[in-house]
């Protein structure tokens, strides 16, 4: 563990470095595939020639938004960890815990089932919506009955809700073989094949949230001590925590949508920031968002070259590449708290 003086002094390479990955990442995603690998110039002329071919195609209409979609998924499923372990103070939580993703998926079957749509853009909108009506009912539970609310009635009213409506979700796929063959490739996880359309419509939802992040980083600092420390010290903790809340809903209900539940990133990438910066959320936050767009790119490379022509999805290779670390991690004591 990092004394807090090099830690001070160590966040702002970790910035440089982060930058850096992310372009270098975001350049390779749009360099290599799993059927084709192109040269840099190729990748350079894909946006600068004006008679593009078959290799430029592919590279500006499938591996950018490809590219554009994984950073913004990676960034927003970091952040929304971050806020998630902060809001509930709990080291091990993530989005998955206020029933995003269990809403999200129910939204997005009944989708299917019931109005046959299929297409990624078609269903994106009732993810989003399924997501944050699971965030607000989680909320609304946990507020409910004496003491108002408090991380662990939170956490107990999304791992319950998750459940639920986890069941709805298994008995529609057990229903209809059709909805279980489209579902299927959007609950594993994938940023491949999303068309432009996409990330048009989740960036606005994801920038919201970013934004709302970083402005309350102060407050959540004050937050983390406890509701009675942080009353003390005059701040208005319910507004805090909607506003937290609502930057959750937006980020993780966004990236859900768009890409599926991918698990690991808001789980890990927060405790792998914290190490360098201490439990300074500021500096979480700032460098979750970073990092989290690195890790999810490097998965999804990872999964085209692994198993070449074949592909695997970032939701597997996210997990088939983070949770051995993550266990490291844990068995070395090496979890911060928040």
């Amino acid at each position: 563990m990092l004394s807090s003086r090099a830690m001070r002094s160590s966040w702002v390479p970790a910035t440089v470095v982060g930058v850096l990955l992310i372009a270098g990442t975001a350049l390779a995603s749009l360099r290599y595939g799993s059927n084709t690998t192109t040269d840099w110039v190729t990748v350079v002329q894909a946006f600068t020639d004006p008679a593009p071919t078959e290799a430029h195609i592919i590279i500006r209409e499938l591996r950018a938004p490809r590219t554009l979609i994984g950073l913004g998924v990676g960034a927003s499923l970091a952040v929304a960890g971050a806020l998630m372990q902060a809001l509930t103070r709990n080291p091990l939580a993530d989005p998955g815990i206020l029933g995003v993703n269990a809403g999200a998926s129910l939204a997005v079957i009944s989708a299917i089932y019931l109005l046959g749509i299929s297409a990624p853009i078609g269903y994106v909108w009732f993810g989003f919506a399924g997501a944050a009506g699971a965030a607000v009912l989680v909320y609304t539970l946990g507020a409910s009955g004496r003491g108002g609310m408090t991380p662990l009635k939170v956490t107990l009213a999304g791992a319950v809700l998750a459940a639920l409506l986890g069941s709805v979700t298994a008995s529609i796929m057990l229903l209809d073989e059709r909805s279980l063959d489209q579902f299927r490739f959007w609950m594993v996880g994938s940023i491949a094949g999303r068309d432009p359309s996409v990330a048009v419509v989740v960036a606005p939802f994801m920038v919201a949230g970013l934004v709302i992040a970083v402005a309350a980083s102060p407050s959540i600092n004050v937050l983390v001590l406890g509701d009675d420390v942080a009353r003390g010290l005059g701040q208005q903790v319910l507004l805090t925590r909607l506003l937290v809340g609502g930057a959750v809903v937006l980020l993780a209900g966004s990236a859900v949508a768009a890409a599926g539940p991918i698990g690991f990133l808001g789980l890990a990438v927060p405790h792998l920031v914290r190490m360098v910066t201490g439990p300074d959320y500021r500096k979480i936050i700032f460098l979750s968002l970073l990092y989290g767009p690195v890790i999810l790119l490097t998965a999804d490379i990872a999964g085209r070259l692994l198993i070449r022509p074949a592909e695997l999805q970032v939701g597997i290779a996210t997990a088939l590449i983070g949770a051995p670390l993550f266990v490291a991690l844990a068995r070395r004591g090496r979890l911060v708290s928040v």
